[in-house]
C-alpha cells in the first residue's frame, strides 16, 4: 500500500504511591455485612464490564482496533482506493465526524477525498496504523542523534513528491504537515516538522515552491512550519541570493516574502543589538 518513490535532486547546502494497609482488630461479620459486601463486588464487576473503553493511542494494533468496520476511501482525481478500520480513522477529528454519520454513506462506508494526493494520504494512513511513516525517524545511539531511515544509503529518502496540480516537486514532509493540519493530527504535524529539519540536498526551487505551498495550506496563526522556512532561507541566504528562482519568486510577491523581510529585519536588529551591547571589561591583574 505504501509504495516507495525516489527522486534525485541536485544538492543544496546542508543546513539544516504504594498503598499503606492499616491493621485492625478482627471482628466477626454478620450475614448482612457479608451480603452487602458481595452486592458491592457484583456492582463493581458489572460497572467494569459496562464502562466505555478508552481509545488506544495512534499506532496501536490492539484487537479492538482491528475488529471495527472497514471504511473505503477514494483518494485523488484518479480515485485510488484505500481501506482502513473505522476506529483507526477516528483518531482524526476530521474522520471521526464523518464516521459518526454526518457525511458517510451508511450502506457503503465510503469516503471521497478527491483533493488529496494518494502518496501523501498513504503516509497519513501509515502513521495512524504504525505511529510513523516512511522514512521512519530512528535514533542513532552510537552518534546520539536522530536520523531518517535509509539516510546513509543516499537514496533521497522519498524527500519530494510531484504535485500534478501545481506541476512542481514539493517536500513530502511539508505536504504531510498540511494534511495533518486539516485532519487535526497535531502529533503528526510535530513528526513531519522534525523530519523536514533533517532533510538536506534539496534544490532551491523545491524549497521555495514548498514554502509557498505551506503558506497556502496553513492558517495565518501557524507558527511552526512557516517559521521553519523563514529561518531556513535566512540561514542559507548566500545560496538563495544567487538563485534565479529566488528572484522570480520575489518578483511574484506574496505574504511569504513580507514575512521574510520582517524576519530578516529582526535578524539584523538582533545582530546590531549584540554589537552595541556594553562589553565586560577585562579584570585588572
Amino acid at each position: 500500500m505504501f509504495a516507495r518513490r525516489n527522486h534525485h535532486n541536485d544538492s543544496f547546502s546542508k543546513h539544516r504511591a504504594s498503598k499503606s494497609i492499616s491493621t485492625s482488630r478482627t471482628t466477626k461479620r454478620s450475614f448482612t455485612d457479608k451480603h452487602a459486601t458481595t452486592s458491592r463486588r457484583m456492582q463493581s464487576s458489572k460497572s467494569s464490564f459496562t464502562k466505555k473503553p478508552t481509545a488506544p493511542p495512534v499506532g496501536s494494533t490492539s484487537p479492538t482496533h482491528l475488529t471495527s468496520p472497514i471504511v473505503t476511501l477514494v483518494v485523488g482525481p484518479e480515485a485510488r482506493l484505500f481501506a482502513a478500520h473505522e476506529s483507526i480513522l477516528a483518531h482524526s477529528p476530521f474522520f471521526a465526524a464523518i464516521c459518526r454519520g454526518q457525511f458517510l454513506e451508511s450502506a457503503s462506508k465510503r469516503i471521497n477525498l478527491p483533493e488529496e494526493l494518494p502518496e501523501i494520504f498513504s503516509s497519513v494512513l501509515e502513521y495512524l496504523y504504525k505511529g510513523d511513516y516512511y522514512p521512519r525517524l530512528l535514533q542513532n545511539k552510537r552518534r546520539n542523534i536522530w536520523e531518517l531511515e535509509d539516510a546513509e544509503a543516499g537514496s533521497g529518502c522519498e524527500s519530494t513528491v510531484y504535485h500534478a496540480g501545481l506541476s512542481q516537486m514539493l517536500l513530502k514532509d511539508t505536504m504531510v504537515y498540511c494534511t495533518a493540519e486539516r485532519y487535526g493530527l497535531d502529533e503528526l504535524k510535530r513528526l513531519a516538522l522534525r523530519k523536514q529539519g533533517l532533510q538536506s540536498g534539496i534544490q532551491c526551487s523545491t524549497i521555495l515552491a514548498s514554502a509557498r505551498y505551506a503558506y497556502a495550506n496553513t492558517p495565518e496563526t501557524d507558527s511552526k512550519l512557516r517559521a521553519h522556512y523563514l529561518a531556513l532561507i535566512i540561514r542559507s541566504r548566500a545560496t538563495f541570493k544567487r538563485s534565479g528562482t529566488m528572484q522570480m519568486e520575489m518578483e511574484a510577491g506574496g505574504l511569504l516574502f513580507f514575512d521574510l523581510f520582517v524576519a530578516m529585519c529582526n535578524h539584523v536588529d538582533d545582530i546590531t543589538s549584540i554589537s552595541k551591547s556594553p562589553r565586560t571589561p577585562h579584570s585588572i591583574r
